[in-house]
């Protein structure tokens, strides 16, 4: 009997599984991807959370390398076949990309001594694809697997999804839309990206899944001319600065140098920042941009609370921008408007700390010890707030990612609490994998 399967999110890890699945032979008219968002074509660039290639692989395009950063993966498989999986991630991006020889990987080896003082470094490769080939890639990748059968329904939002049955309710993506589809499958692939953690929770409590709690992951988004930090850029272009405390740990997270841009993103009708890099001489600036993002623990029902936080820190329907003595302003996007921002003084940085208590202090802290090391004085501002939303990860068998009592529903990227592009990518293709191998597709 031939297998119908759908995969929910054209994002990171959906496109690498029906990659995966269609590279290796399997039909790809059996195979539909339905996303909420537009196909590359008529994707806007402003678009950043929904459409093909989800957020990371529209707007950011930094694969890092290692099992340590971006979720698990290697719990899963084991180190060696983590590695391997992510490798595929980056060739398949390799692959579709315009100009590849202008990739390039950075390989940081060493700790330098200026630092040690005050933070740690992680150290893992990073290629870097180059954020503003993302789109001609996504349209090459798209092309590829219209070419190979696969069947595509933009701006469909799944509404609902009978696990019992097969069968997946959706509408179209409009304020006018009142026609209810239906979508049967004999295997699912869920990948919803950020923009869906909040219909997998709903699945979750639904259908009770057994789940494991996952920690706060929230701050802001530092910004600074990059010449401060051009010593610590020669040793890793996307440096991880980390301090670690009791229940708390900070990270600086996606750094993004010399064509750096902070990039507004939209979930759940609140604003928060992310940045991404492009490549070229016309789209130089000369500045650093990157989260400084704290993972909390011990706090009940994290999701919520993040959600809370976010919610309490808009302004005039959007986020703040701090900046001391106001020596700096929001800058300009890629597409060459002002970043959405209400600029604030240091008297509103109460309401942030009321807000944030008792953790902002923990990112004030990492600030003033950056001055320490890079002295730029009061050359710098945030964005607030950056946030990665991250609901309980439901438990699933490791051999297929699937959940227990479900064994043809299959979870994978943001929905099992992936935080990066390769990791997703790889649990995508890790899936895929299994369904080659197990799947009667006659």
């Amino acid at each position: 009997m031939s297998k119908k399967i759908v995969i929910v999110g054209a994002g990171v890890a959906g496109i690498n599984a029906a990659t995966k699945l269609v590279d290796n032979g399997y039909p790809g008219e059996l195979i539909t991807i339905i996303d909420k968002g537009n196909d590359p074509i008529n994707r806007l660039p402003e678009e950043v959370m929904t459409g093909m290639l989800g957020a990371g692989g529209w707007s950011d395009g930094k694969l890092t390398y290692h099992t340590a950063i971006g979720g698990q993966l290697a719990k899963y498989c084991g180190e060696e076949k983590a590695m391997e999986l992510m490798k595929q991630v980056v060739d398949n991006f390799t692959r579709f990309h315009p100009k590849p020889d202008e990739i390039f990987m950075s390989d940081p080896q060493e700790e330098p001594e200026f630092i040690k003082p005050y933070f740690g470094l992680r150290m893992f490769p990073v290629w870097h694809i180059g954020s503003n080939f993302l789109h001609e890639i996504a349209k090459a990748w798209y092309q590829y697997l219209l070419d190979k059968g696969v069947k595509f329904k933009w701006n469909e939002v799944v509404e609902q999804i009978d696990f019992e049955n097969n069968v997946i309710h959706s509408s179209w993506n409009h304020p006018e839309a009142v026609e209810i589809r239906y979508t049967d499958y004999d295997e699912l692939i869920f990948a919803v990206g950020k923009s869906g953690i909040d219909f997998a929770q709903s699945l979750s409590d639904k259908y009770q899944f057994p789940t494991e709690p996952k920690s706060v992951q929230i701050g802001v988004r530092f910004e600074a001319p990059q010449k401060y930090f051009q010593k610590l850029i020669d040793v890793s272009y996307d440096f991880k600065l980390y301090q670690k405390f009791d229940n708390v740990s900070l990270r600086s997270f996606c750094t993004n140098n010399n064509a750096a841009y902070v990039a507004v993103e939209e979930t759940y009708g609140d604003i928060s920042y992310n940045g991404h890099a492009k490549k070229g001489k016309e789209f130089e600036n000369q500045m650093t941009n990157f989260g400084i993002l704290m993972e909390i623990k011990g706090i009940e029902d994290p999701f919520k609370w993040s959600r809370d936080v976010v919610q309490k820190l808009q302004e005039n329907g959007t986020g703040l921008y701090y900046s001391p003595g106001n020596t700096r302003q929001p800058g300009l996007t890629s597409e060459g408007t002002t970043v959405s921002a209400v600029q604030i003084g240091w008297l509103d940085l109460i309401k942030v700390t009321q807000v944030m208590e008792p953790y902002f202090d923990y990112i004030v802290n990492f600030i003033s010890d950056m001055n320490k090391v890079f002295e730029f004085g009061d050359d710098w501002g945030m964005y607030i707030p950056e946030v990665k939303y991250l609901s309980p990860e439901p438990l699933v068998n490791y051999d297929n990612l699937a959940l227990a009592n479900f064994p043809n529903v299959h979870f994978v990227g943001d929905a099992l609490s992936a935080r990066g592009i390769t990791v997703s990518g790889a649990h995508g293709i890790y899936v895929s994998e299994y369904l080659l191998t197990n799947v009667d597709n006659d």
